[in-house]
């Protein structure tokens, strides 16, 4: 009855994404000054997560990789497109990425919260504390 519960599912997702947001943000701010370095990015977490309910497809990373299902939350860190770039090709902007890494923090300090209140009415409806 307990093993599968989705709110536990999804708020491990969410702070799993929440981890490669960061990675993205902390490679575009070590990379501000790079010549030709691309801003990159990851898509929102509503356009990743896939619910328990949804088929799960599986993909090769490469060829002749083991097709292995990602989390419901995976999403790549790839390439952002648009914003303004300087003379030398790059299109990091610092504000930018300090904005995104104030996001990410509250994405990641949600999906704690919510998974502390799982555990708490779980813990309640068992007759603990």
């Amino acid at each position: 009855m307990f093993e599968n519960l989705e709110v536990f599912r999804m708020s491990n997702a969410m702070a799993t994404h929440a981890g490669t947001k960061q990675a993205a943000v902390s490679q575009n701010i070590a990379n501000a000054d790079t010549p030709g370095y691309r801003a990159r990015g990851v898509l929102p977490f509503r356009d990743v997560y896939e619910p328990a309910s949804s088929a799960v497809q599986l993909r090769a990373t490469r060829p002749g990789h083991l097709n292995a299902a990602q989390s419901p939350g995976h999403a790549e860190i790839q390439i952002r497109d648009g914003g303004p770039s300087t003379p030398n090709g790059n299109n990091v902007s610092l504000e930018l990425e300090m904005f995104q890494a104030i996001e990410v923090k509250r994405q990641h300090e949600r999906a704690v919260s919510i998974y502390k209140s799982a555990l708490n009415v779980l813990r309640s409806s068992l007759g603990r504390r």
